[in-house]
């Protein structure tokens, strides 16, 4: 009983950390260049800002949990897929990139967000933990895209996923429309950064994975339909 007991608990833990990520992720992409304080995130989630405290020391940490979650569910259905049967290819791989980072509501934002966090807002110790769960993840991911391109020798796969990392949200920074800057970025000098990230994007993944996998993505990207 104690057992079955503890395990409801946990999962109203589980409930409600979720709901708690649920509202500061309401709340972020709806002011996406600001991040709400705890009583906000409280007030949406229907809770005392005592109860989040529970969940997150801070803000800064509420969101670096919400961004783990998004990576943590692109890696679950990236894990499915080449766990799964049959062979796959840049572009399975890729609809799930395209689902949980690229036309997902704020990712890339949060993201990049969270990178400069970790930097100076997030305790180190916070930081580190995160950064060991997602090395952690890597190593399973990678290993499993290996068997998939046998050209990959064993290493190489974590290297594809953090080098298309790298890229997805580099290149959104360098390319994402800032407010701040306003109508000033349809000046004519600045219209070879007015690009289409999407199109950019598949084209720049597309063109890493083929010379990591010695050919074996076709060189052409596909245009989606959005």
């Amino acid at each position: 009983m104690a057992v079955k007991q503890r395990a409801v608990a946990e999962a109203d833990k589980e409930e409600r950390r979720n709901a708690i990520l649920d509202a500061a992720e309401a709340l972020f992409n709806e002011h996406p260049t600001r991040v709400a304080n705890v009583a906000e995130v409280a007030a949406a989630a229907g809770l005392a800002k005592g109860t989040v405290y529970l969940y997150f020391p801070s803000k800064e940490e509420m969101l670096l949990a919400l961004h783990e979650r998004h990576v943590a569910r692109f890696f679950a259905e990236v894990m499915r897929l080449l766990d799964g049967p049959g062979e796959i290819d840049f572009d399975a791989v890729f609809e799930v990139t395209r689902k949980h980072f690229i036309r997902a509501p704020g990712c890339l934002a949060l993201t990049s967000r969270c990178f400069g966090l970790m930097d100076r807002e997030i305790p180190l110790e916070t930081a580190l933990e995160f950064k060991i769960r997602v090395a952690q993840t890597l190593a399973a991911a990678g290993t499993a895209l290996e068997r998939h391109f046998p050209a990959l020798s064993p290493g190489q796969g974590i290297v594809v996923f953090l080098h298309s990392y790298g890229l997805i949200v580099g290149l959104w920074q360098l390319l994402h429309p800032n407010e701040r800057f306003g109508a000033a970025m349809n000046r004519p000098e600045l219209k070879l950064i007015k690009r289409d990230y999407e199109r950019d994007i598949e084209a720049a993944l597309r063109a890493l994975w083929s010379g990591m996998t010695a050919g074996s993505v076709p060189a052409t990207p596909k245009r989606k339909s959005r």
